[in-house]
């Protein structure tokens, strides 16, 4: 019985009782958005998450902020205390977080330990993102300009090992072909293959964003070919219209930067049904770190942290409804699902171009077109998964709802140089 699961050992179970998001966007050149800065975006998604949870600023004892980049996106380097007073948290504890794109899920495991050890009982984390621009360091943070390559590789460099791991600069296609690469030889794919697949991958995430309000990208690629000339769907797949990257990823398979965010309420089990008729319990989080350095890193890591909270949780990939995967590196979805077991080993290519991985498939995955397609946020990016999973989870997610509806899901988390947490969901009605 998983009713009384706790986290850990003299650990309380914990619930969450709240979502709330915004939409993912450009805000150097979306009107509709710009000139937000980062404490109007994180209040828009920190209190519709209080709203949903039916709870007021003041019931809140403690919150978590999360951002992968708040120096260079915001020019801050305690970004909580300049965002409370958005939302009504002025005074409350709070701390802020930075685990690069690994960042979102590690907010719900922050939040998570700090009710689970009954230090409070209604925490709200966290994360907001504006990946899209800088501010130019001459006018106001909300003024911004767009982030540019060379200001970005540079920065992101910082979070490897320079003395002894890869540098990120000089070899990205080297890092975000490494699974796939490594997967083809094992499995006999060629290339050709692999790049069917991942078109399959990215035409059936974008269907799903499509359906999406909050989606940044939503227009399907079958009207994209069609505004080509193509008739054919998978002949513009093909084509320069999407050029490849590296090796093996195309542009549909890599992630649309953007801006966001995304919260939650947790509270402890016992008390979840005071705020929700709904709530969706956190039955357990793996965790894995390993550094760039370590070859098939984020295979193994995966792996990892799969073991731990299936060991946690005495469940197997065969108990999960629903699957949400970082993929930022669009591989990253099918392998990562692999590596878990929510697709056998070998054979995840072929659901995916069965189409069996679609929202409206068997075996769904990424119903909100992942990074792909809602977009990348960074640090913001996994919360948004969190909010799309309950929102699956509830039952309310409208044209994309899956088929069956989802008593577990599985969320697994990869950024940072490079942290990866494993998570599973239950809902409790």
């Amino acid at each position: 019985m998983l009713t009384n699961v706790k986290l850990n050992k003299n650990m309380r179970s914990v619930s969450i009782v709240g979502i709330g998001a915004t939409p993912f966007f450009n805000g150097v050149e979306n009107p509709t958005y710009k000139g937000l800065t980062n404490g109007e975006l994180f209040g828009h998604a920190a209190l519709d998450a209080m709203a949903d949870a039916g709870v007021e600023p003041r019931d809140v004892q403690y919150f978590f902020h999360g951002s992968a980049n708040p120096h260079v996106l915001n020019h801050c380097i305690t970004p909580n205390l300049q965002v409370a007073d958005w939302f009504g948290m002025r005074g409350k504890g709070s701390i802020s977080h930075s685990e690069g794109c690994c960042t979102g899920y590690i907010a719900l495991e922050e939040a998570v330990f700090a009710v689970a050890s009954g230090a409070y009982d209604i925490v709200l984390s966290g994360c907001s993102e504006q990946g899209t621009g800088m501010p130019d360091g001459n006018t106001p943070a909300f003024m911004r300009v767009p982030l540019t390559s060379e200001v970005l590789f540079p920065d992101l460099d910082s979070i490897f090992d320079r003395a002894y791991g890869r540098y990120l600069g000089g070899g990205p296609g080297m890092n975000h072909d490494d699974w796939i690469n490594y997967y083809a030889k094992e499995n006999h794919l060629s290339k050709e293959t692999i790049d069917d697949v991942l078109a399959h991958q990215a035409y059936d995430f974008r269907r799903a964003a499509a359906l999406c309000p909050r989606a940044i990208r939503r227009k399907t690629y079958d009207e994209m070919a069609k505004e080509a000339g193509y008739d054919d769907v998978w002949e513009y797949m093909r084509s320069s219209n999407n050029p490849k990257m590296t090796q093996y990823l195309r542009t549909s398979s890599d992630s649309c930067v953007a801006d966001g965010a995304a919260a939650c309420i947790v509270v402890p089990t016992e008390m979840a049904k005071e705020f929700t008729d709904k709530p969706v319990k956190v039955l357990g989080i793996g965790a894995s770190v390993l550094d760039a350095i370590v070859p098939h890193l984020e295979k193994k890591a995966t792996a990892e942290a799969a073991r731990q909270v299936f060991e946690l949780t005495g469940l197997t990939a065969d108990d999960i409804d629903l699957l949400y995967v970082n993929d930022f590196i669009g591989s990253s979805a099918f392998l990562a699902a692999e590596e878990i077991g929510y697709l056998p080993k070998g054979e995840g290519w072929k659901y995916v171009l069965d189409g069996r991985i679609a929202y409206d498939g068997d075996k769904p995955m990424n119903t909100n077109g992942g990074r792909t397609s809602y977009g990348h946020a960074f640090g913001a990016s996994g919360m948004a998964d969190i909010f799309e999973a309950v929102t699956q989870m509830r039952g309310e997610a409208g044209e994309r709802q899956v088929k069956k509806l989802p008593k577990r899901t599985f969320l697994r988390g990869f950024g940072g140089a490079q942290n990866v947490r494993a998570i599973i969901l239950e809902s409790d009605f």
